[in-house]
């Protein structure tokens, strides 16, 4: 059975950590990217920053998140035809499944999935260091849903 996987992250402490300043835009994009559920990309958070704090600029969210994916507290993922998202990195491996109508990104982990993937991998003579799995989808529509 599959299940989500998410928890709050400390951005700020990270940064701090790494020496970065924390400056007041920089609070504001942490603060939206600690509470948000989603897989938003720079836009997004720019347009929910903007919504606190007018003055934070584009590049700012840019700059930040570029820091963030440096430092490993996020991780950036550009799925099939949209622009590149970015997730907290300390949620626990897990996989996407990416609706193609809406664009949401949902978040499981299926341990039968994991299985089979090490499964075929020792069929192979391998041992798996790393995947990354992402389904592509339309929601049912109907009865079957």
């Amino acid at each position: 059975m599959a299940e989500n996987v998410r928890r709050k992250h400390d951005y700020e402490q990270e940064l701090r950590r790494a020496g970065v300043r924390i400056t007041r835009p920089r609070q504001v994009i942490l603060r939206i990217l600690s509470e948000t559920e989603d897989h938003p990309d720079a836009m997004e958070i720019f347009n929910r920053a903007s919504e606190v704090d007018e003055s934070i600029s584009l590049s700012t969210v840019y700059r930040t998140m570029k820091l963030l994916e440096e430092i490993g507290a996020i991780h950036r993922h550009e799925f099939e035809g949209g622009r590149a998202r970015f997730e907290q990195a300390s949620g626990g491996h897990h996989d996407h499944l990416i609706d193609i109508d809406t664009g949401d990104v949902i978040e499981f982990h299926s341990t039968r999935i994991e299985a089979l993937q090490d499964e075929i991998a020792r069929s192979l003579g391998y041992d798996i260091v790393h995947h990354r799995l992402e389904l592509y989808g339309r929601k049912r529509r109907g009865k079957r849903q």
